[in-house]
């Protein structure tokens, strides 16, 4: 007995196209464009996301030597005497104490200097 796929291959379909919905001209409907397109999507989805994170650290870089300067000091001093102090905080929170909570920051820029 033969066996017949029409069931699972509409489920496969489906999926892709839902993957596809709003997509330009014959992109979101035609079966052929709809898999190029939805594998390109996907390819590049995965590596905006890895550009995300590496937008988001030099954000963080960029607001932090904006505030060391701010307390007469460079970046890579600043970072240099806190490894030296042996200051575990990383750039997201150090970006963070920066904005919010200057006392703290200006602390720790003074723990970096000594160090």
């Amino acid at each position: 007995m033969r066996v017949k796929s029409a069931v699972y291959t509409r489920q496969r379909k489906k999926k892709i196209f839902r993957l596809a919905k709003g997509y330009y001209a014959t992109k979101k409907n035609r079966w052929r464009m709809v898999k190029q397109q939805v594998a390109k999507s996907l390819a590049y989805a995965y590596t905006g996301r890895k550009d995300n994170k590496a937008n988001y650290r030099s954000l963080w870089i960029i607001r932090l030597n904006a505030a060391v300067r701010q307390e007469g000091m460079s970046y890579n001093k600043f970072i240099s005497g806190l490894k030296k102090a042996n200051v575990i905080i990383d750039r997201k929170n150090l970006a963070e104490i920066a904005a919010s909570d200057s006392d703290a920051f200006k602390q720790i820029v003074a723990l970096a200097k000594s160090a």
